[in-house]
């Protein structure tokens, strides 16, 4: 594994090894992803096995334009170029008709792929570099934390990966969220970086996904995602202030009102993700919180909920997925 600060000369290097079959992790304004060439079923296989993900979860293609996407999948009606007019480059995901010469491995054999073109300049020139389409899901072994800097990646992944380019901290620092537009309405697979207020203003009402289909179209969807080895438990908001926690327990609140609101209450260590309330700010914060209190050894780690609102609704959905034991 080789650490690349994104100058030209590094980048350049970086996108021929992507082209020829390497794994690049690179960084985007949600998380950092995990590169391969979208062509090259060898280098995807690559992704699972360093991630050791399972096969039936897709992977999402990143482009750098709009030609990249044409040569991966295609607009069906009008919804398609007005979302992309909209808010590429940015966190939404599509989902879309895709192209025979996407490998079924990255689609998980179904006859829709999931496309995103990254706000990252960094993202977007390694991409342009490379000349092709990138699959890349979080730089992360399957179901752990999602990395939103280069050393996180670094730390979970090691040598399972060619390359990582750091971009440093991930303005969002939640993925993307993934909208269907394949189905007979618009339909929210994973909520994430782009609220669904923004979407719904555009285009109208969306629906959001019945958790209780067994099996996953997009990625994100399985419960098991985004989970710490220590124990999490998730509580609706203001809970913590009756909580009477072991020892050991560690606490995330979301701004500075809910912490004091629990002041006494004995838990061993304390993190707010935003201190002012902003959701944007909270989002930004969740894994950075989530790998420090995973890394510090604590007995389990107790969070509660955002508001439902916004990034909220994208922060709630992983520690939702995160959690062992809901309260």
């Amino acid at each position: 594994m080789e650490l690349l600060e994104p100058t030209p000369a590094n980048l350049a290097r970086a996108a021929r090894a992507l082209a020829e079959g390497s794994l690049v992790a690179l960084p985007t304004e949600t998380v950092y992803g995990l590169g391969a060439n979208a062509f090259d079923v060898d280098a995807v296989a690559r992704v699972f096995e360093a991630k050791r993900r399972p096969s039936f979860d897709p992977l999402i293609v990143h482009i750098a334009d709009l030609e990249g996407l044409d040569r991966v999948a295609e607009f069906r009606g009008s919804l398609g170029p007005r979302l992309a007019a909209a808010f590429w480059p940015g966190p939404l995901t599509l989902i879309l008709p895709k192209r025979e010469a996407v490998p079924g491995l990255v689609t998980s054999g179904l006859d829709t792929v999931a496309v995103r073109m990254p706000a990252h300049p960094v993202a977007r020139e390694l991409i342009r570099l490379s000349g092709v389409p990138v699959a890349a899901p979080s730089a992360n072994p399957f179901g752990y934390l999602s990395p939103t800097r280069a050393e996180h990646v670094a730390k979970m992944l090691g040598d399972r990966v060619d390359f990582i380019v750091d971009g440093g901290p991930c303005d969002i620092g939640v993925e993307s969220t993934v909208l269907d537009l394949s189905s007979e309405r618009p339909t929210i697979l994973r909520p994430g970086g782009l609220p669904r207020s923004a979407i719904e203003e555009l285009i109208g009402s969306v629906d959001l996904v019945d958790r209780s289909s067994a099996l996953p179209t997009s990625p994100g969807q399985l419960e098991s995602h985004y989970a710490p080895r220590t124990p999490l438990r998730l509580f609706e908001a203001g809970a913590l202030a009756r909580a009477t926690p072991g020892r050991g327990v560690a606490a995330i609140f979301f701004d500075e009102g809910s912490r004091r609101a629990a002041a006494g209450r004995g838990f061993a260590t304390e993190i707010v993700l935003s201190p002012g309330a902003e959701l944007r700010e909270a989002a930004a914060a969740l894994f950075v919180a989530l790998h420090d209190l995973d890394a510090s050894g604590w007995a389990e780690i107790w969070a509660e909920r955002l508001p439902s609102e916004g990034l909220g609704l994208a922060v709630n959905d992983r520690l939702w997925k995160a959690s062992t034991k809901g309260s």
